[in-house]
């Protein structure tokens, strides 16, 4: 969908802070509840964080209620609530199903306000870490499929650029992003507490000010079921690197405007990004 966005009006988007846990029907509750809030507030594009639907106890779990894509009982909960709240919905990530008994994508699904899918994005940089000093221990790699392509997309809001969690480390793909022409960028996460304490706050504001973009960054928070803490902050940031709206800890929903005339105007009279030299 082609849309002229240069000089269109300033866009509300919303960035949803959920504490999800193992029972899909009951984050699905959750999540609707905060489309509805985020709607009723005027946004237009609204971004749910990482694991939105699940917060497995078990690989196997997550496997277990992994969709085929296209189908499915959340992508059928989207699709329905985009076009009851005339939404645009940045779904996070949603478990699809690559072939039975295998590794399943860490897909990023977006609808449209008429519930049409209009973009997928799998998550390129799998979460292998041990978190230092702490005993704590990920392996996204065992049971995700990592994705290969750079995923941008035309919105109300302007051209967005996709991304999920640990891509937030790899300034690369962000460039990547802004030269495919992205505006602004979502980060639907689920953050732990001891690297979001320490990296989630200066790694957001350095991809949107190197990129000139804006960055909305949708978490979860707070203590899951598997044991898992998450550190929330949500934010919604500005192409300048100024936090326009942060919601440090509980469920909740923030919004703030993207507004493409004055990010224009920035790059025209501070344009860094004309000026890189090392490119290949």
């Amino acid at each position: 969908m082609a849309m002229n966005t240069d000089s269109a009006p300033a866009i509300s988007v919303a960035a949803l802070q959920m504490c999800s846990g193992e029972g899909r029907e009951a984050n699905l509750a959750s999540a609707g509840r905060l489309l509805a809030l985020a709607a009723a507030r005027g946004a237009r594009v609204a971004v749910l964080p990482e694991n939105f639907s699940m917060m497995a106890q078990r690989d196997a779990d997550r496997r277990a209620l992994a969709e085929a894509d296209g189908a499915g009982p959340v992508q059928d909960f989207l699709a329905q609530q985009a076009r009851a709240l005339q939404l645009w919905i940045v779904a996070g990530s949603v478990p699809i199903a690559n072939a039975p008994g295998e590794r399943t994508a860490q897909a990023c699904l977006v609808y449209d306000e008429r519930g049409e899918r209009v973009a997928r994005y799998d998550k390129i940089h799998l979460f292998d870490v041990d978190i230092p000093e702490r005993n704590e221990s990920y392996r996204e790699s065992a049971h995700m499929a990592p994705g290969n392509r750079v995923v941008t997309l035309a919105t109300p809001a302007g051209r967005l650029g996709l991304s999920i969690c640990y891509d937030l480390r790899f300034p690369e793909l962000y460039r990547q992003l802004q030269g495919a022409g992205a505006q602004w960028l979502v980060v639907p996460a689920a953050f732990t507490a001891p690297t979001g304490e320490a990296h989630w706050e200066p790694l957001l504001r350095a991809r949107a000010i190197e990129n000139l973009c804006y960055v909305v960054a949708s978490g979860q928070w707070g203590e899951h079921p598997n044991g898992r803490r998450t550190w929330g902050h949500s934010m919604i940031i500005d192409y300048w690197g100024r936090i326009q709206a942060q919601l440090a800890d509980g469920e909740g929903v923030i919004t703030a405007a993207i507004d493409l005339v004055a990010q224009a105007e920035a790059r025209r009279n501070f344009p860094a990004l004309g000026h890189r030299v090392l490119q290949g």
